[in-house]
């Protein structure tokens, strides 16, 4: 008689649980071999990450919480690892794609936020880096938190066929295996950080020069850079009958001159 796909893995899911020290010393077991064996990974504070790294980690993770049961269960091929320069707003997320009227054919990706990473742990953090609910000292640590959580995601979208990080089970196995205190990703947003260190939020009105000219606009919104909306004649018409032209300036270009009204 053969095993159900996944029974392995279902079952260390739903009886093993580890102890604070237990998480505490696999984690920095997982810490110690990914600075030892990746080349992009040269310090605790890396300047470089790469997919091959975020699939180095991953394996690490499932070979010692899971006994590499994840992979066991993944079909070939079944995962891939993607870094992204336009995740702004999360440190992490896993997608689930499904073939229509396939579901054993369904296909994961993890995805994690260089933008994010990048701009915290360079020794100007206005707050201290908070992911799952546990303070990280650097970015490797916040790496970490991050993989734990996405690696949740796929347990449970194998296992279940649907995941969700507000639900009790999701809470339970994150806290069981990494103790995890919260589901959420609280690295520093571009739009956090443009308004601590540089008072620059959607809706002031601020002034910056380019090609020589200086120009005075409103901030509209925030990702890695500001858009700035100035009021132009020949610019695209708004909802409020003004016509303006459309900038993206980094914030740190930026000088604050005045609030004003966002526009829609």
């Amino acid at each position: 008689m053969t095993c159900p796909v996944g029974s392995d893995l279902r079952r260390i899911v739903e009886t093993r649980t580890y102890d604070s020290g237990a998480v505490h010393a696999l984690g920095q077991d997982v810490y110690r071999s990914l600075l030892a064996s990746s080349a992009d990974l040269d310090a605790a504070n890396f300047n470089a990450l790469h997919p091959t790294d975020l699939s180095r980690l991953f394996d690490e993770y499932d070979r010692r919480f899971f006994d590499a049961a994840i992979t066991g269960t993944l079909a070939e091929g079944a995962l891939r690892f993607r870094v992204s320069k336009r995740m702004t707003s999360a440190g992490g997320r896993t997608v689930r794609f499904v073939p229509r009227g396939r579901p054993e054919q369904a296909r994961y990706e993890i995805s994690v936020s260089t933008t994010l990473l990048f701009q915290c742990f360079n020794g100007d953090d206005h707050r201290p880096i908070m992911v799952s609910g546990i303070r990280c000292r650097d970015r490797l640590e916040a790496l970490q938190r991050v993989m734990e959580h996405e690696l949740v995601h796929v347990v449970e979208g194998l296992l279940w066929a649907h995941s969700n990080c507000a639900a009790d089970r999701f809470k339970s196995i994150a806290s069981r295996f990494f103790d995890h205190r919260r589901s959420t990703h609280e690295l520093i947003t571009p739009r956090e950080r443009a308004l601590a260190r540089f008072g620059i939020e959607p809706g002031v009105r601020v002034r910056f020069v380019l090609d020589g000219v200086l120009r005075v606009g409103l901030v509209n919104r925030v990702t890695r850079r500001a858009t700035v909306l100035v009021t132009d004649r020949r610019g695209v018409l708004f909802t409020n009958g003004k016509r303006y032209a459309t900038y993206y300036v980094p914030v740190e270009r930026l000088e604050v001159v005045g609030t004003g009204q966002g526009q829609k």
